[in-house]
């Protein structure tokens, strides 16, 4: 049994790639007794003196639109604000109020009623394909639709407009580009390809498809891939943002509901899952990323100890020579000696040292319950 005090995500580490909300995804996290490590993926560009945003401005303002989505609270916010800095925000306001308003969430809702506009529908969740569904069912065939784009691709969401007949007007706020600052995404990327990392999350699919380019960038992409693929889960906040992984093969997790909150809760629930648990010498075993819980007792553990004992734990029971042993420690010379000292402070931080056993002259082993069938299991 966990033991409550320390969180459902104690011993855990989670790399967040985010730089919108990072700290309230990072602060969820660590309420939960997660570890967090940050790693920026990107930074967000406002477009205020961009030609692209002005054009589309006066474009909407001279030919006004039948629709109008909303897709973030700071993109809508952005949007009127870079207008008042033109001299145009009270005719922007204007024509949005002669327009349909539909609202991507809550946070898109309270910016446009900031604005003293109100909104026509709001789905109750973040989702685009919701407010994709409405527009669809209720016909766009002709229909002039803008959508204020969020600095990342709407795959299929602006194709099954003009799909459908609409005449779509993009609106681009603001922009992703690469971090000015390399270094937490480059100290996320060295902890997720040497598994220091239980999970990573994504919230933008232009995060992922950063740290594959900046993976790219220093020869590590393929030791990347598998890291993802074998040992470190690809948290995603939705179906959207999971696509540049899953292109490359990566098997991904979302939540029903893509949020924050409900991404949380899902590592929760995947990443204890995922733990190995075994009974040893009397007790409840499992073994976490850098700690482990002993009869629901967390236990931090040195890097070097857990790399031994997920070495013993491959094989539960067997014994395990020093040679193997000292393979496994993180930057292993020729010295057996160094199994012995990381063994005597693993057993130290673990708090019980029966769990380990020394078999003389040719090893370590678990010391497996009688009876338990986790020997023969898959290591």
């Amino acid at each position: 049994m966990v033991d409550t005090q320390h969180g459902p995500l104690a011993g855990f580490t989670v790399g967040v790639t985010a730089a919108r909300r990072a700290e309230e995804l990072g602060a969820l996290l660590q309420r939960r007794g997660a570890a967090v490590v940050q790693g920026p993926a990107l930074r967000i560009v406002p477009l205020a003196n961009d030609s692209e945003l002005l054009s589309a401005t006066k474009e909407l303002i001279d030919e006004p639109p039948h629709i109008v989505v909303a897709t973030t609270a700071i993109g809508f916010r952005g949007w009127v604000e870079a207008a008042d800095g033109w001299g145009l925000g009270e005719s922007l306001l204007a024509r949005l109020g002669d327009t349909e308003l539909l609202a991507r969430g809550p946070k898109a809702k309270g910016a446009i009623r900031a604005a003293g506009l109100t909104e026509e529908w709001s789905p109750s969740s973040d989702s685009m394909a919701e407010v994709l569904d409405r527009l669809l069912e209720q016909g766009v065939e002709g229909r002039r639709i803008a959508v204020q784009l969020h600095g990342e691709p709407l795959p299929g969401f602006v194709e099954a407009l003009r799909a459908g007949g609409a005449q779509v007007v993009g609106v681009p706020v603001y922009r992703w580009l690469p971090p000015e600052d390399l270094g937490p995404l480059d100290r996320l990327l060295d902890l997720t390809v040497a598994r220091g990392l239980d999970a990573v999350t994504f919230t933008s699919a232009p995060a992922a498809a950063s740290l594959f380019s900046r993976a790219e960038e220093r020869g590590m992409l393929d030791e990347l891939l598998r890291a993802l693929d074998r040992d470190v889960l690809a948290a995603c906040v939705g179906p959207v943002t999971a696509l540049p992984l899953q292109a490359r093969g990566i098997k991904t997790v979302a939540p029903e509901r893509f949020r924050l909150g409900p991404l949380v809760q899902l590592l929760c629930c995947e990443l204890p899952a995922r733990a190995r648990a075994l009974p040893i010498a009397g007790r409840r075993v499992e073994i976490r990323g850098h700690a482990v819980l002993v009869d629901g007792e967390l236990r931090p553990v040195p890097p070097a100890g857990m790399s031994l004992l997920r070495t013993l734990a491959a094989r539960p029971g067997w014994v395990v020579s020093r040679a193997d042993l000292l393979r496994a420690l993180p930057g292993s010379g020729t010295d057996e000696h160094a199994v012995e000292t990381a063994m005597t402070r693993l057993r130290t931080a673990l708090g019980a040292p029966k769990l380990i056993q020394t078999v003389v002259k040719r090893g370590y082993r678990l010391a497996l319950d009688p009876g338990s069938d986790a020997k023969y299991a898959d290591g």
